[in-house]
């Protein structure tokens, strides 16, 4: 009470006349407020005593303070200094309001949900507010409506089933006569709706669809947009509606309409048949856009409602997909579009890439479409980098239906490779090898060379692969063939993979009319080559191994001497620079040279037999037997170390490299994957432990050893030499069991592939065991020849009929079935692939990988694409002769409505009749 007058009588100091004395009061109403709480503490505590006296209210409504608005709260948060002091900020509110929550009948609930909503904002949690928000949503006042269903879009989502109880409320309010409170329900529903929600509510939004209101219209058709997303089978209760939204005049209702219209024909072929018939009434709508004249209430920086023209353009493109009829229909439009549209703004940027879109989708007619690879062209021109990358990879997009057409504006994508951002170079590069033909690979190789050398490391790889690839299918001439890859591996440096590496060393082993020009290229770069570049000096220990004769005896440019190329090798094997695998290279080399030099063999016994002490186990061991070929089995020497036959005929083509990669094409739009698969990190200090093609399809288990088998028509292909350090000794096991130790078959085809080195001690040679199988020089045949091979299998016992099939995926419209037929070790998986999806399936790839123990084979399947319910076949061979349980991952890709779908999982549900 006494702190009570002693306020009011503040208060009536300040209504008289300002003075120093009434500012000082100002100032001080708060003390004055606090002493009178502490006074009525006191007054309750002398009158607690005395039964039925009513002072208790009136001293709780003094302890319990009115809550501090939003404003104050945020004017707090934002003035705290550091993170600890906005969490004791935040902390000590949602304490506060936690005890407001406890009370009934709260008159500051609104205020309280509403500062727990910015609280939920800033990261932190308040899920106990959950139950606030419904209390809101069924209170009569609309203020706490608002409230109450904005927290229930923050806080709750369908995986709760809290929001289950909200959906009373939803029903009573979708049928207020009040279009704000509809207004609310409609967007809530739109925003956390279930399928049960979509089902109890559905009929409310299909009525509400119908609504004379401009304003409850837009939003049914948003709400209706949500329930077909997640019951499809529901879309057929709106389709009268939704096609009278398309004769709308109100632009907010147009534009809702056109994309619910969109999602229906995506989801439905039925309704993209139904809607098909609409074609000439976008095409008035967009028309009546574009020859609009100004109105500022759809003006967007001189252009008419971009947003509708936008949504009206991927309306068309989904309509005119694959229909001659609706593209000539719309063929008139789209030009006028592509041609009166402004490109200096952003807006009009956006209404012209959407028309390229569906020019290139639809079935144009070729001016078209040259118009719309024009107006790429223009993009790469702009200033903005974004609009830049768009046009790079729009461009790579429809490249290969119009090659001519994007081939006119190659200098300017030539010249997008020196940009500054990096996704630009990288999208350049990509576009630059799909212009590379027959008339241009001499200029674009120049280019991609030039750009190779200076590019940042994690484009050296791609870059160098692609740059074979792209020589291999259109280079003039084979010694210009052999400059390219000598400067590809010169530029990339340690970045080089290892299919660039064998790649080169073929090209050279099949070329015999140059192969003097190329030792001696080979011998100037090796020379002066810099230690750390493992790769260059791989391919050139190989080649000057083998052909080291032509170097020395003058055929080739340059005259070296036997002093002079036993120090460069010594330089070599001795370097602290070179890895393990480089110094096998060099070893294997120096011991071929020993077959070719006259004087300087006593120079090289020494130093291959150093390496028997050498810490390296490989190395060790190809030092002690290397050293026998020097003492005992000398006269063996000669014959052993002979040239390896050429690999006339096995270097792989684009085609042939898509086989043994599981069918993944080599086309530009497929080469990272591609180079993904073969692209170990050669760093010295890197052993490369992961299996490349394993790392692809995610792995099985740890610890499995798993690999993933090439797919190849039928047999094994030819091999050609490459590199298998340690990282890639798993998938040798395709070649004949490496783990199973060495075998003395066909040793002298075993000595040549030394040239190949392995850091795998079981799959080196064990000289004795040569030795001991070898008598002469016709003993030397062809490696691949002894590989086993998925057809020599005798005396078949098939069992077919007792084994049931699997269901081996089904998803995102996709089914697999598998049918299995057993002869004896062999497993024949015959996979069928049904296409659920209602849409054109293209560019089907099917992956898969098995563990270590197994031996996989995949045929080509029947066909690349599928037709709606239609099918295509695979065969797929599983050779386990140790008769394990069966595992395999797959990986699985297409492109449907120009969208790429990617999944991969594992099957384990294979039949156990299949191995017991």
């Amino acid at each position: 009470m006494w702190g009570h007058q002693s306020a009011m009588e503040v208060v009536r100091d300040l209504d008289k006349p300002s003075t120093s004395n009434n500012l000082g009061k100002m100032s001080s109403i708060k003390q004055v407020i606090n002493d009178a709480v502490e006074k009525g503490r006191a007054a309750l505590d002398l009158v607690e005593m005395s039964p039925g006296f009513p002072v208790r209210p009136v001293i709780d409504q003094v302890r319990q303070p009115n809550p501090i608005r939003l404003r104050d709260l945020i004017r707090q948060i934002r003035s705290a200094k550091t993170a600890a002091e906005e969490r004791a900020v935040v902390n000590r509110e949602c304490a506060y309001i936690r005890l407001t929550f406890r009370e009934e009948d709260s008159v500051w609930r609104c205020r309280n949900v509403a500062k727990l909503l910015y609280i939920h904002m800033l990261g932190y949690p308040a899920h106990f507010g959950q139950m606030e928000c419904l209390k809101l949503i069924a209170s009569p006042r609309f203020t706490d409506k608002r409230i109450g269903y904005l927290g229930a879009m923050l806080l709750l989502d369908e995986r709760q089933d809290v929001h289950l109880l909200i959906t009373n409320s939803l029903k009573n309010d979708l049928n207020s006569s009040t279009q704000f409170v509809q207004g609310l329900a409609l967007c809530t529903l739109g925003a956390i709706a279930s399928p049960e929600m979509s089902r109890d509510l559905a009929g409310e939004v299909e009525k509400l669809l119908k609504s004379s209101n401009a304003y409850i219209r837009k939003k049914a058709a948003v709400c209706a947009l949500r329930i077909i997303c997640k019951v499809p089978e529901l879309m057929e209760i709106y389709l009268p509606a939704t096609r009278s939204l398309l004769s709308e005049k109100n632009h907010g209702v147009l534009i809702t309409g056109v994309t619910l219209i969109t999602e229906m024909c995506r989801q439905s072929p039925d309704m993209l048949a139904h809607f098909k018939k609409i074609v000439p009434n976008l095409v008035r709508i967009l028309k009546n856009l574009i020859m609009a004249g100004y109105s500022p209430e759809h003006d967007v920086q001189g252009v008419s409602d971009p947003f509708l023209q936008v949504k009206i353009l991927k309306l068309l493109r989904i309509l005119g997909c694959g229909d001659s009829e609706a593209s000539e229909t719309m063929n008139d439009i789209l030009a006028q579009v592509a041609t009166n549209t402004e490109s200096s703004k952003n807006v009009g940027n956006a209404i012209l890439y959407e028309t390229v879109l569906s020019i290139m989708d639809i079935k144009s007619e070729s001016g078209l479409r040259v118009l719309a690879i024009n107006i790429l062209g223009r993009f790469l021109l702009n200033a903005d980098k974004n609009i830049r990358y768009v046009a790079l990879n729009t461009l790579l997009r429809v490249v290969h239906a119009d090659n001519s057409a994007v081939q006119r504006h190659r200098t300017t994508i030539v010249e997008c490779l020196k940009d500054a951002d990096i996704s630009i170079r990288r999208r350049a590069m990509e576009l630059c090898f799909a212009l590379i033909n027959g008339n241009n690979i001499r200029t674009m190789m120049k280019e991609l060379l030039a750009f190779l050398e200076k590019a940042e490391p994690e484009f050296k790889a791609s870059c160098s692969s692609k740059c074979v690839l792209a020589a291999e299918k259109y280079s003039p001439n084979v010694r210009w063939h052999i400059d390219t890859l000598l400067k590809v591996v010169q530029a990339a440096g340690n970045h080089v993979p290892d299919d660039v590496v064998s790649s080169t060393i073929q090209l050279i082993s099949e070329a015999r009319s140059e192969q003097a020009y190329a030792v001696g290229e080979l011998w100037n770069l090796l020379s002066a080559a810099q230690m750390e570049f493992q790769p260059l000096i791989q391919v050139a220990t190989w080649c000057i191994g083998e052909f080291g004769d032509l170097l020395l005896s003058g055929q080739s440019d340059v005259t070296v001497v036997e002093s002079e190329l036993i120090a460069v090798y010594q330089q070599i094997l001795w370097s602290s620079q070179c890895n393990i695998t480089t110094k096998e290279y060099a070893l294997t080399s120096l011991m071929k040279l020993s077959a070719r030099l006259n004087h300087e063999v006593g120079s090289i016994q020494q130093v291959v037999s150093a390496f028997g002490s050498h810490l390296n186990i490989e190395l060790q061991q190809r030092g002690i037997e290397y050293s026998q070929l020097f003492t005992r089995h000398n006269h063996m020497r000669g014959p052993l170390l002979e040239r390896m036959p050429p690999f006339e005929g096995t270097r792989v083509n684009r085609e042939e490299k898509a086989a043994l990669t599981n069918g993944v094409d080599a086309s530009p739009d497929n080469q990272a994957l591609l180079n993904d698969l073969t692209a170990p990190n050669n760093n010295a200090n890197d052993t490369y432990e992961s299996n490349a093609l394993l790392d692809l399809l995610g792995g099985m288990e740890p610890g499995d050893s798993d690999t993933v088998q090439p797919a190849t028509s039928n047999a094994v292909p030819a091999v050609a030499p490459t590199t298998a350090p340690a990282s890639n000794a798993d998938i040798l096991d395709l070649l004949g069991g490496l783990d199973t130790g060495p075998t003395p078959a066909a040793p002298l085809a075993n000595l040549n592939s030394t040239m190949v080195p392995s850091s795998n001690s079981n799959g080196a040679f064990l000289l004795d065991g040569l030795l001991n199988n070898t008598s002469s020089n016709s003993s030397i045949t062809n490696p691949v020849s002894s590989l086993p091979t998925f057809n020599s299998v005798s005396s078949p016992t098939t069992q077919q009929s007792s084994i049931p099939g699997i269901n081996a995926y089904d998803k995102n419209g996709l089914r697999l079935d598998m049918t299995f037929e057993v002869h004896e070790s062999m497993t024949t998986i015959n996979m069928q692939a049904t296409n659920n999806t209602g849409v054109q399936v293209t560019d089907f790839l099917f992956q898969a990988a098995v563990p270590k123990s197994l031996q996989l084979q995949m045929l080509n399947p029947s066909s690349t694409s599928l037709a709606p319910s239609g099918t295509l076949n695979q065969v797929i061979k599983v050779n386990n002769p140790n008769k394990v349980a069966l595992r395999m991952r797959i990986k699985l890709s297409w492109i449907a409505n120009g969208a790429q779908v990617q999944d991969q999982g594992e099957i384990s549900n294979f039949p156990p009749a299949l191995w017991q």
